[in-house]
């Protein structure tokens, strides 16, 4: 089975969540945005996957709506959750 690496950038409240800034996750090659995000949300726990189910992506710094879309080689997605703003 081919895999890629995807790099996953978590911001503020996921950051914490998560507790980490940056990991990689190995994935089948053809694996999508939601492959990942369950990946991850089973990885760290429910506090990251209710955070998860509020954010914006963006995929090599595109953003990213389609969770079907396919993540690619050595892809990078950036979690975003919603932030305050003035």
């Amino acid at each position: 089975m081919t895999t890629t690496t995807v790099t996953v950038r978590y911001f503020a409240a996921a950051r914490a969540a998560a507790g980490v800034e940056a990991e990689k996750i190995q994935l089948p090659a053809d694996a999508t945005v939601a492959a990942l995000l369950a990946a991850v949300a089973e990885q760290h726990g429910p506090d990251l996957a209710r955070v998860l189910e509020r954010c914006s992506y963006l995929l090599d710094e595109v953003a990213v709506r389609d969770h079907g879309t396919v993540l690619g080689t050595d892809a990078t997605l950036d979690v975003l959750p919603p932030f305050a703003g003035g």
